[in-house]
């Protein structure tokens, strides 16, 4: 007698069976012959692979083209930045506004100085009519004369008194003493702002010409001793603003006259 055989699930009819028996059962009976039902399912699977390889060459077209794009901008980007560095532009200074401006300058350095020597004339003129005056009166003080105490003067003009010192020329510096003042020079000159360090060939000379003065005399001075024909007065106002904003010379008004004395660059 045979043994019973154990039951059967429809999963393990599966398990057991094979694509050809599933092909040939009754359930599905236009089902195609051994593996021709893979055949619809590779087809698609192709059609899906092509479509994926448009896209990936798709992408790697637009990857060129903004690869492209970023040369070709940043060039552009480039020669415009070197443009905007090599053009004239029209409204810039030109050579022959330096040569105007240095012009006009000369003009109010040589105006000034003829206003000075009129100033100075006039005060000379007005103390000789004051000494001619005070000796019609019978004063016995002279023009000349050393031993006078004072001389009758309109107000605000000093008389001078006795014969006239001559003004002693300054020591003549050694090779090492000039060495050394022009390092003091450019020391302060490159604590000052940019446009007193070169930006304005004029405007350097301006400022070492002032600092060489306030150098040469220990004393407190007035803006007008800074006035030379190469320098006209809004120039020395101009450096003595900035020597004072970086404390290198000190201002003081308390005796009722300006006076710029030299301090040196603070450490």
């Amino acid at each position: 007698m045979p043994p019973p055989q154990p039951p059967r699930t429809p999963l393990r009819r599966v398990s057991q069976g094979s694509l050809r028996a599933i092909s040939r059962s009754g359930t599905f009976p236009d089902a195609p012959h051994g593996l021709g039902f893979l055949e619809p399912a590779m087809a698609e699977l192709a059609d899906e692979a092509e479509g994926l390889q448009t896209s990936v060459a798709g992408l790697h077209s637009l990857s060129e083209s903004l690869e492209t794009f970023n040369e070709s901008f940043a060039s552009y980007l480039h020669v415009m930045e070197m443009n905007s560095l090599t053009t004239d532009w029209p409204q810039a200074p030109t050579d022959s506004s330096f040569l105007l401006a240095s012009k006009r300058e000369e003009d109010d350095a040589r105006a000034a100085q003829a206003a000075l020597r009129a100033a100075a004339e006039a005060a000379l003129a007005a103390e000789k009519s004051a000494a001619e005056e005070a000796a019609a009166e019978g004063n016995t003080t002279t023009f000349g004369d050393t031993s006078a105490a004072t001389v009758l003067q309109p107000t605000g003009i000093k008389q001078p008194t006795g014969i006239l010192k001559k003004k002693k020329p300054k020591p003549k510096l050694t090779v090492k003493e000039k060495k050394e003042r022009n390092m003091a020079i450019d020391k302060t000159v490159s604590a000052l702002p940019l446009e007193f360090r070169g930006q304005d060939p004029t405007l350097r000379r301006n400022v070492e010409s002032v600092i060489e003065t306030l150098m040469d005399n220990s004393n407190g001075l007035e803006i007008l001793a800074f006035v030379k024909p190469e320098i006209n007065q809004a120039r020395v106002n101009k450096c003595l603003i900035a020597l004072v904003n970086r404390k290198i010379v000190s201002k003081d008004s308390s005796s009722g006259r300006i006076l710029y004395s030299w301090n040196g660059v603070p450490s």
